[in-house]
């Protein structure tokens, strides 16, 4: 097969993995195999999928095409990252996460047990990125179990998104979603309670 793996990987039993994907790659400031990095087992990781070094990710993962997962992550067990997704560096994903297509996770993000983000998501973390101590202020989103996103919303820098809450499609998410709740719009406002609707 077409791939590239740096050393100081370890990879599991039951790894497909397609052609062109590279696997430990270093960040600036690294050498090759100077930090691990951890492929759980019956992982399926396809073409041109490119897994920097350093990211600890767990049993049954999958990736979609051309998926681009920075350095030193924590990724769970039974986690999809749709085709196109970047997952940038230090993010916590925990499992059972389904992140689909073109979706865009930045740094210091934590998505936990069930968190369902949908196509074209964009969560951001600076809070003024023109300025020069941006990138020391950064802070993620907290996508709570269960919690929901909807296809093309943006979560704006630090959300909270409340356990099993939802997200409609489209939605300019500004300040911190409530459990079970369900919220649409720009900016996104509350509009029914998850309890209330017919699939859940």
């Amino acid at each position: 097969m077409d791939y590239k793996i740096y050393p100081n990987v370890k990879i599991g039993n039951n790894v497909h993995i397609g052609n062109c994907v590279i696997i430990g790659l270093p960040p600036k400031g690294k050498a090759d195999g100077e930090l691990d990095t951890v492929i759980g087992d019956n992982a399926i990781i396809r073409s041109y999928t490119v897994i920097y070094a350093g990211n600890k990710i767990g049993a049954d993962f999958q990736t979609g095409h051309l998926v681009m997962i920075r350095e030193e992550n924590v990724i769970g067990d039974q986690v999809s990252i749709g085709t196109g997704s970047v997952i940038e560096h230090h993010v916590l994903i925990n499992d059972g996460v389904r992140i689909h297509s073109q979706a865009f996770i930045p740094e210091y993000c934590t998505l936990e047990e069930g968190a369902w983000i949908g196509p074209n998501v964009v969560v951001t973390n600076a809070l003024y990125p023109l300025s020069p101590d941006a990138k020391s202020n950064l802070k993620g989103a907290h996508i709570k179990k269960n919690a929901k996103v909807g296809a093309n919303s943006t979560l704006l820098p630090g959300i909270t998104l409340g356990e099993n809450c939802l997200v409609g499609a489209g939605s300019v998410v500004t300040k911190d979603v409530p459990a079970k709740k369900v919220v649409a719009g720009n900016p996104a406002q509350i509009i029914n309670d998850l309890d209330n609707l017919p699939y859940k």
